[in-house]
């Protein structure tokens, strides 16, 4: 019989492999915003992931009942909203330090309700690392800092919505009806944009490969991982994604951090994992951003 740690060992190279290429897939979209919009490129992103995912899946839609039908449709809404949010974002402030604030939805969900001392230090740890951002704020942007706390807050739902999806929908059936939903909830807005790139192949090419780095390759190993992992530990590993969207922006973008913004980001992610091993959140769900 094979050792339990033997078989947690793929499992968990397999969330790194996803924790990376989603910070490296939003790496290549910010290095394209001179050339497409934040939200055509997240348009971009989305139809060809739910494309992939719809080939792939191939959903059963007869049969479903009025609550599976809101349950994914309210997954939807949580997953086009944070992944467009989190791109404005994306468009004004580093990388890095909009992954830091967004993720502070996840461990406000983990933490939320608990009195307990122990995990109430784990928020005022998180909440100094947003505070040491906010020391700097002379060189954020108020909008890109807002837009990253709207898809944290979406990303809390997004957790919950996801946990009632898997429920209610076999397999991948769920995520990639949600994510033609949010196709279909961002397609008004491309009314207001330049929609040109989209009509470029290079464009689409590289939106292409945006929604396998940041989609379809993360949810992939999550899903597989899931059938190894106990859910803390998944947790637990998806803290590091503060400390990797900012190396993903050093390397791919070239944004450079203050010391004191690393710090931060160092604050939060400690309070991430402090947080995901001593209470009890609702399951992962595959990687936002």
């Amino acid at each position: 019989m094979t050792h339990p740690r033997l078989e947690r060992g793929p499992a968990i190279g397999l969330v790194l492999v996803g924790i990376a290429t989603v910070q490296l897939g939003a790496g290549v979209a910010k290095n394209l915003f001179d050339e497409i919009s934040p939200t055509g490129l997240v348009w971009l992103r989305l139809a060809s992931s739910a494309l992939v995912l719809l080939v792939v899946a191939r959903p059963r839609f007869h049969g479903r009942d009025r609550t599976d039908w809101l349950t994914v449709l309210g997954f939807g809404v949580s997953l086009g909203l944070m992944n467009w949010a989190i791109y404005q974002s994306f468009s004004r402030i580093p990388i890095g330090i909009a992954v830091t604030i967004e993720f502070i939805g996840p461990l406000a969900l983990a933490t939320f309700g608990s009195r307990r001392a122990r995990d109430l230090a784990w928020v005022a740890l998180a909440a100094l690392g947003v505070g040491l951002l906010g020391a700097e704020r002379a060189d954020l942007d108020p909008v890109g800092v807002a837009f990253a706390c709207l898809a944290g807050a979406s990303w809390a739902g997004y957790i919950l919505l996801s946990a009632h999806t898997g429920r209610r929908w076999e397999g991948l059936d769920g995520l990639a009806v949600a994510s033609l939903v949010a196709v279909l909830l961002l397609s008004p807005t491309l009314a207001g944009t330049d929609r040109g790139p989209l009509a470029d192949p290079r464009i689409i090419a590289l939106g292409a490969v945006v929604g396998l780095l940041s989609s379809v390759i993360p949810y992939s190993c999550e899903l597989v991982a899931l059938r190894r992992l106990r859910p803390a530990l998944l947790g637990v590993l998806m803290s590091l994604e503060p400390a990797a969207a900012a190396l993903a922006g050093l390397l791919v973008v070239g944004e450079q951090l203050s010391l004191v913004q690393w710090a931060a980001i160092a604050c939060v992610v400690v309070a991430s994992v402090g947080a995901t091993r001593t209470t009890t959140p609702p399951e992962p769900a595959p990687t936002a951003g």
